[in-house]
């Protein structure tokens, strides 16, 4: 079974992710973050990942210390998850409409971790959600499950749907990298390692 659990305590917040990646897309999210769940939700379905996710954070500052910390979990959960990543694609890409919105999102499990995000909706924001957090749960998500990661919303008009497409793109984008070549049992690299 490819799963791991992955727990984080600070004095900002209290994280607790359980993944599966072989799973069916149950997703039970939690954060206190209502449109961050909805997100999360959509990786999970999109992914075919099991991945349940507890948060509590100083919500009375802002929501940017517990997006950055699901995300930090939820990227060492693949990372566990996958340990020495042998016989996994390696590479996924999406492309999601979303009605006026288009999201592309290709990622590479590289061990190097980089976030390359472009999007024209900066500074706006979906209810009462700011959209600047989307790049900044990337970020940290590359960062903890070493991939690099390029995300651009190429159309939208609407803030939500232009969310909605990139989480959506997400999932199935780490779906395909995660998934099992049943033609390839080795690591994914002509260096033999990939951290």
């Amino acid at each position: 079974m490819r799963t791991a659990q992955i727990s984080r305590k600070t004095t900002e917040t209290e994280v607790n992710v359980i993944l599966a990646l072989d799973g069916t897309g149950i997703g039970k999210i939690s954060t206190g973050i209502g449109f961050l769940d909805h997100m999360l939700d959509h990786v999970s379905k999109h992914g075919l990942f099991d991945l349940e996710i507890k948060a509590k954070g100083d919500l009375y500052v802002d929501h940017h210390h517990t997006v950055e910390d699901v995300g930090l979990c939820v990227g060492a959960a693949f990372r566990d998850a996958l340990g020495d990543k042998r016989g996994i694609r390696r590479y996924g890409s999406a492309s999601v409409p979303m009605d006026e919105a288009l999201a592309n999102v290709s990622l590479d499990f590289s061990g190097r971790p980089l976030l390359a995000f472009s999007n024209p909706l900066a500074n706006r924001t979906a209810g009462e959600f700011a959209l600047d957090l989307i790049p900044v749960f990337l970020q940290a998500l590359a960062d903890r499950a070493g991939i690099t990661l390029h995300a651009s919303v190429n159309a939208a008009e609407n803030p939500h749907h232009a969310a909605e497409a990139v989480f959506k793109a997400l999932g199935r984008s780490l779906r395909i990298a995660v998934e099992v070549d049943p033609r390839d049992k080795n690591i994914p690299s002509t260096k033999g390692i990939l951290e």
